[in-house]
């Protein structure tokens, strides 16, 4: 079907204010340049029209509401509910992790192959893969009503031993299931590919952690699932710690405990985090603190896949009820 401006307007109407309806429209076919597609652009796929709203932002390490401008917020002017239209937009970038080096690279494909994968599994983002005319594979992700796992916890305003002992056993049960999920992923020859705390959000409907953003694939010369399985070991370490903790805070707070660490005691990957948090906080349970050594600069090896880590975090839980 071929839409006109005023067939937009009037799909429109149905699910926004009077005010709110466009006068003028462009109406987009292909996505290729994602530039250009703009606030009440509309953007139809395989028959399906979508009135832009905004671009998609996001806030990481310090820097705040970067936009994305290849990632859309929509509304599916077929049934008035949002939507996030993920274009195609390609990025390489080098990771070397305790010595290996991954090639990371966007890959809409795969995106698109794991969100048929997951379905409606409670722990994942849901959408469905669809193509505009010029064949570019276009993800339409279903809005998660939430906030993010790390700012929750960032907002938590309670010190770190009433957190640990109060806050933290459920949280870690929350931890547990999110790692299932990417041994799920593993075990049907996928990865996630960018695994971080920010990736992460909260349903606010069901409680459920669910995991964001699979777009991102690498190459790998050593272990396919590497990079995921350090992903998972920062996300961990900044649960236990209730935050990242790291020496130039340390430092600058004059902390009794800074003269305990040593190089070995920090993340393979961030050098200026603690992993031996067990320094800082006593009652960390010694089971927990030896899975998080696994991710530290002293480890001697290195988790292989998920059901590895799995088994030690599950042997943590008792350890984590005799500590209370």
């Amino acid at each position: 079907m071929k839409f006109t401006q005023k067939d937009i307007r009037e799909l429109a109407a149905r699910w926004l204010p009077s005010d709110r309806v466009p006068h003028h429209i462009r109406i987009h076919t292909d996505t290729s340049d994602f530039f250009r597609i703009e606030y009440d652009d509309a953007v139809i796929l395989r028959g399906h029209p979508y009135l832009i709203r905004h671009n998609a932002k996001e806030g990481r390490f310090g820097v705040d509401e970067e936009v994305k401008f290849w990632v859309k917020r929509a509304v599916d002017l077929g049934d008035g509910s949002y939507k996030i239209l993920k274009l195609v937009f390609y990025e390489k970038f080098k990771v070397t992790v305790g010595g290996i080096e991954f090639q990371c690279f966007r890959s809409p494909r795969k995106e698109a192959r794991i969100l048929e994968l997951v379905g409606d599994h409670k722990n994942f983002m849901h959408g469905l893969s669809t193509e505009d005319e010029k064949l570019n594979i276009v993800r339409v992700i279903e809005m998660i009503k939430g906030k993010r796992m790390d700012s929750l916890i960032a907002e938590t305003e309670v010190d770190h031993e009433t957190y640990f002992h109060n806050l933290f056993p459920r949280i870690f049960q929350k931890y547990i299931e999110c790692v299932e999920a990417i041994r799920f992923l593993h075990d049907h020859g996928e990865k996630h590919g960018d695994i971080r705390r920010d990736h992460i959000l909260v349903d606010a409907d069901t409680g459920s952690y669910r995991w964001i953003d699979f777009d991102f694939n690498y190459r790998h010369r050593e272990n396919i699932y590497g990079y995921d399985i350090f992903g998972l070991g920062n996300i961990l370490a900044f649960l236990v710690g209730k935050g990242d903790v790291l020496l130039h805070d340390l430092k600058k707070a004059g902390a009794s405990c800074l003269e305990n660490f040593q190089g070995e005691d920090m993340n393979i990957i961030f050098n200026n985090r603690v992993m031996n948090l067990r320094k800082m906080y006593p009652y960390i349970p010694k089971a927990l603190n030896d899975v998080l050594m696994h991710f530290s600069v002293g480890s001697k090896w290195f988790y292989e896949d998920t059901s590895q880590l799995l088994n030690d975090l599950a042997a943590v839980i008792p350890s984590a009820k005799k500590s209370r």
